[in-house]
């Protein structure tokens, strides 16, 4: 009896960390897609937009945990967007080879709400 515990214990350790490696593989697929399509921001090469999808993962995880807030820009209405924009914003700080002006914050973070909502999936923590 108890090593089905055990592996009822071991699968939903594994469960969350599938969800938080899947939730890193598509805000990466995102933040790509949007620097790709917003003017005034730019990723230079794959490991600053792989450190950028972490901080931004993270980021968005302790948000989460300490307000109940969602950081996406469909996430909580106008106070997620202000919050998307302002992650999208403070990750320049974190990651070099990450840059982004605040007008491209704001335009930046409507694409990827919108590139997030259309993704198929639960991809909330």
């Amino acid at each position: 009896m108890e090593s089905n515990n055990s592996n009822t214990k071991s699968n939903s350790t594994m469960g969350t960390i599938g969800q938080i490696i899947g939730r890193f593989i598509v805000a990466a697929i995102i933040l790509g897609i949007t620097a790709f399509f917003t003017p005034g921001f730019s990723i230079n090469n794959i490991w600053s937009l792989a450190i950028s999808a972490i901080v931004l993962t993270v980021m968005d995880y302790l948000i989460i945990k300490f307000t109940g807030l969602h950081a996406m820009a469909f996430g909580k209405g106008f106070v997620g967007f202000v919050l998307a924009v302002v992650v999208l914003y403070a990750t320049q700080f974190f990651v070099a080879g990450y840059s982004i002006s605040w007008m491209a914050a704001i335009i930046g973070a409507l694409i990827y709400g919108v590139i997030d909502y259309i993704m198929p999936g639960e991809q909330s923590m």
